[in-house]
Protein backbone atom coordinates (compact mmCIF):
# COMPACT_ATOMS: atom_id res chain seq x y z
CA UNK A 1 0.00 0.00 0.00
CA UNK A 2 0.82 3.33 -0.83
CA UNK A 3 0.38 7.19 -0.21
CA UNK A 4 -1.31 9.86 -2.40
CA UNK A 5 0.65 12.36 -4.01
CA UNK A 6 -0.42 15.39 -2.39
CA UNK A 7 0.72 17.98 -4.52
CA UNK A 8 -1.74 16.83 -7.34
CA UNK A 9 -4.84 16.98 -4.88
CA UNK A 10 -7.42 20.08 -4.89
CA UNK A 11 -8.25 22.32 -2.44
CA UNK A 12 -11.42 21.89 -0.23
CA UNK A 13 -13.30 18.90 0.96
CA UNK A 14 -15.63 19.12 -1.79
CA UNK A 15 -19.23 17.26 -2.01
CA UNK A 16 -17.93 14.85 -4.32
CA UNK A 17 -15.34 13.32 -1.63
CA UNK A 18 -18.18 13.51 1.35
CA UNK A 19 -20.06 11.23 -1.13
CA UNK A 20 -17.46 9.33 -1.95
CA UNK A 21 -16.48 8.64 1.91
CA UNK A 22 -20.16 8.04 2.68
CA UNK A 23 -19.95 5.24 -0.08
CA UNK A 24 -16.99 3.63 0.70
CA UNK A 25 -17.74 3.00 4.16
CA UNK A 26 -21.26 1.59 3.60
CA UNK A 27 -19.61 -0.66 0.95
CA UNK A 28 -17.38 -2.07 3.62
CA UNK A 29 -20.33 -2.42 6.07
CA UNK A 30 -22.09 -4.40 3.24
CA UNK A 31 -18.91 -6.83 2.54
CA UNK A 32 -19.26 -7.85 6.49
CA UNK A 33 -23.03 -8.12 6.53
CA UNK A 34 -22.98 -11.71 5.38
CA UNK A 35 -20.45 -12.87 8.31
CA UNK A 36 -21.10 -14.11 11.68
CA UNK A 37 -19.32 -12.32 14.97
CA UNK A 38 -17.66 -15.37 15.35
CA UNK A 39 -16.66 -15.33 11.44
CA UNK A 40 -15.45 -11.83 12.08
CA UNK A 41 -13.17 -12.29 15.12
CA UNK A 42 -11.08 -15.91 13.63
CA UNK A 43 -7.43 -15.17 12.45
CA UNK A 44 -6.51 -18.23 10.25
CA UNK A 45 -3.09 -17.37 9.65
CA UNK A 46 -0.27 -14.11 10.51
CA UNK A 47 -0.34 -12.98 7.54
CA UNK A 48 -4.04 -12.47 7.12
CA UNK A 49 -6.52 -10.19 9.92
CA UNK A 50 -9.78 -10.60 11.36
CA UNK A 51 -13.08 -8.78 9.44
CA UNK A 52 -13.34 -6.91 12.87
CA UNK A 53 -9.92 -5.53 13.17
CA UNK A 54 -10.26 -3.92 9.15
CA UNK A 55 -13.38 -2.63 10.13
CA UNK A 56 -11.75 -0.99 13.37
CA UNK A 57 -8.45 -0.05 11.56
CA UNK A 58 -9.98 1.90 8.09
CA UNK A 59 -11.80 3.96 11.06
CA UNK A 60 -8.26 4.16 13.09
CA UNK A 61 -6.93 5.97 10.61
CA UNK A 62 -9.75 8.59 9.68
CA UNK A 63 -9.54 9.03 13.67
CA UNK A 64 -5.50 9.33 13.84
CA UNK A 65 -4.62 11.21 10.38
CA UNK A 66 -7.74 13.34 10.10
CA UNK A 67 -9.82 13.69 12.89
CA UNK A 68 -7.09 14.33 15.77
CA UNK A 69 -5.62 17.44 14.07
CA UNK A 70 -8.33 18.54 12.27
CA UNK A 71 -11.24 18.73 14.27
CA UNK A 72 -10.98 20.83 17.10
CA UNK A 73 -12.28 19.53 20.05
CA UNK A 74 -12.19 16.01 18.78
CA UNK A 75 -12.38 13.33 21.26
CA UNK A 76 -11.47 9.88 20.58
CA UNK A 77 -14.02 6.64 20.93
CA UNK A 78 -11.21 4.74 22.82
CA UNK A 79 -7.86 5.63 23.69
CA UNK A 80 -6.76 1.78 23.72
CA UNK A 81 -7.67 1.83 20.31
CA UNK A 82 -4.97 3.54 19.21
CA UNK A 83 -3.01 0.38 20.44
CA UNK A 84 -5.09 -2.24 19.13
CA UNK A 85 -5.84 -0.97 15.73
CA UNK A 86 -2.70 0.54 14.83
CA UNK A 87 -1.32 -1.34 11.70
CA UNK A 88 2.98 -0.70 11.42
CA UNK A 89 2.77 3.49 11.99
CA UNK A 90 5.89 3.32 14.32
CA UNK A 91 6.13 7.09 14.04
CA UNK A 92 2.27 7.25 15.81
CA UNK A 93 3.21 4.49 18.49
CA UNK A 94 3.21 0.92 19.46
CA UNK A 95 1.08 -1.54 18.10
CA UNK A 96 -0.54 -5.08 18.87
CA UNK A 97 1.23 -7.64 17.27
CA UNK A 98 0.08 -8.58 13.92
CA UNK A 99 -0.24 -11.91 14.50
CA UNK A 100 -2.51 -12.13 17.64
CA UNK A 101 -5.01 -9.94 16.27
CA UNK A 102 -7.17 -12.71 16.67
CA UNK A 103 -7.14 -13.15 19.88
CA UNK A 104 -8.61 -9.49 20.44
CA UNK A 105 -12.17 -11.47 21.25
CA UNK A 106 -13.08 -7.71 23.05
CA UNK A 107 -13.68 -5.09 21.90
CA UNK A 108 -16.95 -7.04 20.63
CA UNK A 109 -17.86 -6.54 16.91
CA UNK A 110 -20.93 -3.63 18.58
CA UNK A 111 -17.84 -1.92 20.07
CA UNK A 112 -16.50 -1.67 16.61
CA UNK A 113 -19.79 -0.52 15.14
CA UNK A 114 -19.90 1.98 17.36
CA UNK A 115 -16.54 3.15 17.13
CA UNK A 116 -17.05 3.58 12.95
CA UNK A 117 -20.62 5.02 13.84
CA UNK A 118 -18.46 8.26 16.03
CA UNK A 119 -15.84 8.35 13.85
CA UNK A 120 -18.85 8.80 10.87
CA UNK A 121 -20.29 11.41 12.73
CA UNK A 122 -16.97 13.37 13.58
CA UNK A 123 -16.25 13.39 9.89
CA UNK A 124 -19.84 14.68 8.95
CA UNK A 125 -18.83 17.31 10.76
CA UNK A 126 -15.41 18.27 9.74
CA UNK A 127 -17.59 18.32 6.46
CA UNK A 128 -19.13 21.29 7.48
CA UNK A 129 -16.30 23.02 9.23
CA UNK A 130 -13.35 22.63 7.20
CA UNK A 131 -12.08 24.93 5.29
CA UNK A 132 -10.18 25.46 1.90
CA UNK A 133 -6.88 22.86 2.87
CA UNK A 134 -5.15 20.74 0.15
CA UNK A 135 -3.64 18.42 2.86
CA UNK A 136 -6.54 17.68 4.61
CA UNK A 137 -8.64 17.14 1.14
CA UNK A 138 -5.80 14.67 0.43
CA UNK A 139 -5.57 12.55 3.54
CA UNK A 140 -9.66 11.79 3.19
CA UNK A 141 -9.03 10.71 -0.32
CA UNK A 142 -6.16 8.88 0.70
CA UNK A 143 -8.06 7.34 4.07
CA UNK A 144 -11.29 6.15 1.40
CA UNK A 145 -8.26 4.28 -1.04
CA UNK A 146 -7.12 3.20 2.10
CA UNK A 147 -10.32 1.71 2.95
CA UNK A 148 -10.55 0.01 -0.67
CA UNK A 149 -7.39 -1.80 -0.27
CA UNK A 150 -9.09 -2.88 3.19
CA UNK A 151 -12.37 -3.71 1.08
CA UNK A 152 -10.25 -6.58 -0.61
CA UNK A 153 -8.20 -7.71 2.53
CA UNK A 154 -11.60 -8.63 4.09
CA UNK A 155 -12.38 -10.83 1.19
CA UNK A 156 -8.84 -12.17 0.73
CA UNK A 157 -8.67 -13.28 4.55
CA UNK A 158 -12.06 -14.06 5.12
CA UNK A 159 -11.48 -16.49 2.10
CA UNK A 160 -8.69 -18.29 3.74
CA UNK A 161 -10.75 -18.59 7.15
CA UNK A 162 -13.67 -20.22 5.45
CA UNK A 163 -11.42 -22.35 3.74
CA UNK A 164 -9.92 -23.48 6.89
CA UNK A 165 -13.30 -24.73 8.28
CA UNK A 166 -14.13 -28.38 7.26
CA UNK A 167 -17.62 -27.41 6.12
CA UNK A 168 -16.25 -24.92 3.88
CA UNK A 169 -18.50 -22.45 4.22
CA UNK A 170 -20.18 -20.14 1.86
CA UNK A 171 -19.41 -16.28 2.09
CA UNK A 172 -21.71 -15.35 -0.52
CA UNK A 173 -24.13 -16.69 -3.12
CA UNK A 174 -23.00 -16.03 -6.95
CA UNK A 175 -23.96 -17.11 -10.34
CA UNK A 176 -20.79 -17.90 -12.65
CA UNK A 177 -20.49 -16.02 -16.10
CA UNK A 178 -20.76 -18.18 -19.06
CA UNK A 179 -17.50 -20.29 -19.41
CA UNK A 180 -15.12 -21.24 -22.43
CA UNK A 181 -11.92 -18.80 -23.02
CA UNK A 182 -10.64 -18.56 -26.71
CA UNK A 183 -7.44 -19.39 -27.86
CA UNK A 184 -4.45 -17.73 -26.03
CA UNK A 185 -2.68 -15.37 -28.77
CA UNK A 186 0.44 -12.75 -28.23
CA UNK A 187 0.70 -9.49 -29.64
CA UNK A 188 3.91 -7.35 -30.04
CA UNK A 189 4.98 -4.65 -27.49
CA UNK A 190 6.53 -1.20 -27.84
CA UNK A 191 10.10 -1.76 -28.73
CA UNK A 192 12.02 1.64 -27.47
CA UNK A 193 11.32 4.26 -24.81
CA UNK A 194 8.02 4.77 -23.13
CA UNK A 195 6.37 6.45 -20.41
CA UNK A 196 5.86 4.24 -17.71
CA UNK A 197 3.88 5.74 -14.02
CA UNK A 198 0.95 7.66 -13.60
CA UNK A 199 -0.19 10.83 -15.57
CA UNK A 200 -3.20 12.96 -14.82
CA UNK A 201 -5.03 14.44 -11.89
CA UNK A 202 -6.76 11.65 -10.69
CA UNK A 203 -5.66 9.22 -7.46
CA UNK A 204 -2.88 7.57 -7.33
CA UNK A 205 -0.28 6.46 -4.55
CA UNK A 206 3.19 7.75 -4.57
CA UNK A 207 4.70 4.64 -5.69
CA UNK A 208 3.03 5.24 -8.67
CA UNK A 209 5.03 8.04 -9.98
CA UNK A 210 7.13 9.80 -10.96
CA UNK A 211 6.08 9.30 -14.33
CA UNK A 212 9.71 8.80 -16.03
CA UNK A 213 10.68 7.00 -19.69
CA UNK A 214 12.12 3.55 -19.65
CA UNK A 215 13.64 1.16 -22.51
CA UNK A 216 11.78 -1.88 -23.83
CA UNK A 217 13.81 -4.28 -26.09
CA UNK A 218 11.64 -6.49 -28.73
CA UNK A 219 8.40 -8.37 -26.74
CA UNK A 220 5.19 -9.74 -27.22
CA UNK A 221 2.40 -10.13 -24.56
CA UNK A 222 0.05 -12.93 -24.43
CA UNK A 223 -3.69 -11.35 -25.03
CA UNK A 224 -5.46 -13.06 -21.80
CA UNK A 225 -4.33 -14.60 -18.54
CA UNK A 226 -3.09 -18.13 -18.01
CA UNK A 227 -6.39 -19.92 -17.62
CA UNK A 228 -6.95 -23.25 -15.16
CA UNK A 229 -6.69 -25.89 -17.99
CA UNK A 230 -3.36 -24.58 -18.62
CA UNK A 231 -1.88 -24.68 -15.16
CA UNK A 232 -3.54 -28.75 -14.73
CA UNK A 233 -1.34 -29.38 -17.78
CA UNK A 234 1.83 -28.01 -16.20
CA UNK A 235 1.00 -30.20 -13.12
CA UNK A 236 0.15 -33.56 -15.14
CA UNK A 237 3.38 -33.17 -16.78
CA UNK A 238 5.49 -32.70 -13.22
CA UNK A 239 5.79 -28.79 -12.79
CA UNK A 240 5.68 -29.41 -9.05
CA UNK A 241 8.53 -32.11 -9.70
CA UNK A 242 10.79 -30.88 -12.06
CA UNK A 243 13.46 -28.45 -9.76
CA UNK A 244 15.18 -27.14 -13.72
CA UNK A 245 11.77 -25.30 -13.70
CA UNK A 246 12.09 -23.58 -10.87
CA UNK A 247 14.55 -20.73 -8.63
CA UNK A 248 16.20 -21.88 -5.91
CA UNK A 249 14.36 -20.26 -3.16
CA UNK A 250 11.41 -21.18 -5.03
CA UNK A 251 12.08 -25.01 -5.40
CA UNK A 252 12.99 -24.94 -1.85
CA UNK A 253 9.79 -23.69 -0.94
CA UNK A 254 7.91 -26.43 -3.11
CA UNK A 255 9.65 -29.20 -0.66
CA UNK A 256 9.45 -27.23 2.17
CA UNK A 257 5.93 -26.94 2.18
CA UNK A 258 4.85 -29.48 0.36
CA UNK A 259 2.91 -27.70 -2.50
CA UNK A 260 1.72 -29.60 -5.51
CA UNK A 261 -1.35 -27.33 -6.48
CA UNK A 262 -2.57 -23.76 -6.45
CA UNK A 263 -3.70 -22.51 -3.65
CA UNK A 264 -7.51 -23.71 -2.92
CA UNK A 265 -7.40 -26.66 -5.32
CA UNK A 266 -8.51 -30.15 -3.42
CA UNK A 267 -5.88 -32.74 -3.62
CA UNK A 268 -7.74 -34.38 -6.43
CA UNK A 269 -7.23 -31.57 -8.52
CA UNK A 270 -11.44 -31.19 -9.58
CA UNK A 271 -12.76 -28.43 -6.84
CA UNK A 272 -11.03 -25.96 -5.86
CA UNK A 273 -12.45 -23.56 -2.86
CA UNK A 274 -14.02 -19.83 -3.62
CA UNK A 275 -16.25 -17.13 -1.80
CA UNK A 276 -19.31 -18.55 -3.32
CA UNK A 277 -18.38 -22.49 -1.83
CA UNK A 278 -16.33 -25.13 -3.15
CA UNK A 279 -16.65 -26.07 -6.93
CA UNK A 280 -15.64 -27.64 -9.88
CA UNK A 281 -12.56 -26.11 -11.30
CA UNK A 282 -13.33 -24.76 -14.56
CA UNK A 283 -10.24 -25.28 -17.44
CA UNK A 284 -11.08 -21.92 -18.97
CA UNK A 285 -11.08 -19.59 -16.04
CA UNK A 286 -7.64 -17.90 -15.44
CA UNK A 287 -6.18 -19.72 -12.56
CA UNK A 288 -5.55 -17.97 -9.50
CA UNK A 289 -4.00 -18.32 -5.81
CA UNK A 290 -0.62 -18.38 -7.13
CA UNK A 291 3.22 -17.59 -5.85
CA UNK A 292 5.25 -15.59 -7.63
CA UNK A 293 7.20 -18.93 -7.34
CA UNK A 294 4.22 -20.69 -9.18
CA UNK A 295 3.84 -17.75 -12.12
CA UNK A 296 7.44 -18.34 -12.74
CA UNK A 297 8.00 -21.93 -12.98
CA UNK A 298 4.78 -21.99 -15.41
CA UNK A 299 6.38 -19.46 -17.84
CA UNK A 300 9.64 -21.43 -17.83
CA UNK A 301 7.72 -24.67 -18.54
CA UNK A 302 5.43 -23.10 -20.95
CA UNK A 303 8.74 -21.45 -22.85
CA UNK A 304 8.06 -18.20 -22.18
CA UNK A 305 8.89 -15.74 -19.10
CA UNK A 306 6.84 -13.08 -16.93
CA UNK A 307 6.37 -9.57 -18.39
CA UNK A 308 8.00 -6.91 -16.21
CA UNK A 309 6.08 -4.41 -15.34
CA UNK A 310 6.65 -1.23 -18.05
CA UNK A 311 6.06 -4.45 -20.57
CA UNK A 312 2.67 -4.49 -18.84
CA UNK A 313 1.26 -0.69 -18.35
CA UNK A 314 3.00 -0.05 -22.04
CA UNK A 315 0.58 -2.65 -23.41
CA UNK A 316 -2.10 -1.96 -20.56
CA UNK A 317 -2.25 2.10 -21.26
CA UNK A 318 -5.30 3.05 -23.15
CA UNK A 319 -6.97 0.06 -22.10
CA UNK A 320 -10.67 0.71 -20.33
CA UNK A 321 -11.53 -0.90 -17.42
CA UNK A 322 -14.98 -3.19 -18.71
CA UNK A 323 -17.48 -3.91 -16.25
CA UNK A 324 -16.11 -5.54 -12.80
CA UNK A 325 -16.79 -9.25 -11.58
CA UNK A 326 -17.81 -7.43 -7.87
CA UNK A 327 -20.65 -5.28 -9.72
CA UNK A 328 -21.67 -8.50 -10.86
CA UNK A 329 -21.96 -10.03 -7.56
CA UNK A 330 -19.17 -12.69 -9.02
CA UNK A 331 -15.88 -12.31 -6.80
CA UNK A 332 -14.00 -15.05 -8.59
CA UNK A 333 -12.07 -14.66 -12.00
CA UNK A 334 -14.00 -15.13 -15.15
CA UNK A 335 -13.38 -16.86 -18.72
CA UNK A 336 -13.17 -14.51 -21.31
CA UNK A 337 -14.76 -14.42 -24.90
CA UNK A 338 -14.65 -11.10 -26.22
CA UNK A 339 -11.82 -10.68 -28.56
CA UNK A 340 -12.05 -6.79 -27.04
CA UNK A 341 -11.33 -7.97 -23.81
CA UNK A 342 -7.45 -8.75 -23.19
CA UNK A 343 -8.32 -9.06 -19.36
CA UNK A 344 -5.99 -6.44 -17.99
CA UNK A 345 -8.41 -5.09 -15.11
CA UNK A 346 -10.33 -7.17 -12.53
CA UNK A 347 -9.22 -10.56 -12.68
CA UNK A 348 -6.83 -11.46 -10.62
CA UNK A 349 -3.70 -9.66 -9.92
CA UNK A 350 -0.65 -10.46 -12.48
CA UNK A 351 2.88 -11.09 -11.25
CA UNK A 352 5.52 -9.04 -13.50
CA UNK A 353 9.20 -10.18 -13.06
CA UNK A 354 10.00 -6.43 -11.36
CA UNK A 355 11.20 -6.16 -8.32
CA UNK A 356 9.42 -3.69 -6.18
CA UNK A 357 11.44 -0.88 -5.72
CA UNK A 358 11.35 2.98 -6.19
CA UNK A 359 10.57 4.49 -9.49
CA UNK A 360 13.33 7.46 -10.14
CA UNK A 361 13.07 10.66 -8.29
CA UNK A 362 10.64 9.02 -5.80
CA UNK A 363 10.74 10.62 -2.55
CA UNK A 364 8.61 9.18 0.73
CA UNK A 365 6.09 11.97 2.51
CA UNK A 366 7.08 13.67 5.45
CA UNK A 367 5.83 12.33 9.33
CA UNK A 368 3.85 8.72 9.98
CA UNK A 369 2.28 8.32 6.81
CA UNK A 370 5.35 8.13 5.33
CA UNK A 371 5.56 4.70 6.51
CA UNK A 372 2.67 4.04 4.02
CA UNK A 373 4.72 2.43 1.32
CA UNK A 374 8.39 3.28 0.83
CA UNK A 375 9.89 0.81 3.85
CA UNK A 376 8.22 -2.03 2.26
CA UNK A 377 10.42 -1.77 -0.61
CA UNK A 378 12.90 -4.98 -0.17
CA UNK A 379 11.96 -8.54 -0.91
CA UNK A 380 8.62 -8.21 -2.71
CA UNK A 381 7.52 -8.29 -6.49
CA UNK A 382 5.19 -6.36 -8.31
CA UNK A 383 1.81 -7.28 -9.45
CA UNK A 384 -0.87 -5.44 -12.04
CA UNK A 385 -3.99 -5.27 -13.14
CA UNK A 386 -5.91 -5.52 -10.11
CA UNK A 387 -8.62 -8.97 -9.36
CA UNK A 388 -12.28 -9.61 -9.41
CA UNK A 389 -12.02 -8.87 -5.22
CA UNK A 390 -10.51 -5.32 -6.05
CA UNK A 391 -13.40 -2.39 -5.82
CA UNK A 392 -14.27 -1.09 -9.23
CA UNK A 393 -13.48 2.74 -8.51
CA UNK A 394 -9.97 1.39 -7.32
CA UNK A 395 -8.80 0.10 -10.43
CA UNK A 396 -6.35 2.20 -12.83
CA UNK A 397 -3.79 0.90 -15.09
CA UNK A 398 -0.38 2.58 -13.33
CA UNK A 399 -1.17 0.42 -9.64
CA UNK A 400 1.47 -0.83 -7.74
CA UNK A 401 0.88 -3.55 -5.81
CA UNK A 402 3.29 -6.25 -4.08
CA UNK A 403 3.61 -9.49 -2.53
CA UNK A 404 6.68 -11.51 -1.07
CA UNK A 405 6.94 -14.06 -3.41
CA UNK A 406 5.58 -17.07 -1.56
CA UNK A 407 2.44 -15.03 -0.92
CA UNK A 408 -0.53 -17.34 -2.29
CA UNK A 409 -4.14 -16.20 -0.95
CA UNK A 410 -4.30 -13.04 -2.65
CA UNK A 411 -6.04 -13.74 -6.05
CA UNK A 412 -2.58 -13.60 -7.93
CA UNK A 413 -2.29 -14.78 -11.14
CA UNK A 414 -0.47 -14.22 -14.34
CA UNK A 415 0.07 -13.66 -18.14
CA UNK A 416 2.61 -14.69 -20.40
CA UNK A 417 5.65 -12.52 -22.12
CA UNK A 418 8.44 -13.80 -24.48
CA UNK A 419 11.04 -12.10 -26.19
CA UNK A 420 10.71 -11.69 -29.72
Amino acid sequence: MALVDMSRSSAGVSPALRDRYRRVRADTLALTAPLSAEDQTIQSMPDTSPSKWHLAHTTWFFEEFVLAGGLPGYQRFDAEFSYLFNSYYNAVGPMHARPQRGLLSRPALTAVHRYREHVDAAMEQLFEVSSDDPAATALILLGTHHEQQHQELILTDIKHALACNPLLPVYTEGEAPASNARAMRFTEGVEGPVEIGHQGSGFHYDNEGPRHTVWLHRHALADRLVTNGEFRAFIDDGGYRTPALWLSEGWSTVQEQGWQRPYYWSEDLEREFTLHGEQAIDPHRPVCHLSYFEADAFARWAGARLPTEAEWESAASGETCPESLWQRGWLHPAPVRDTGNRQFHGQVWEWTASAYSAYPGYRPAAGAVGEYNGKFMCNQYVLRGGSCATPPAHLRTSYRNFFPTSARWQFSGLRLARDN
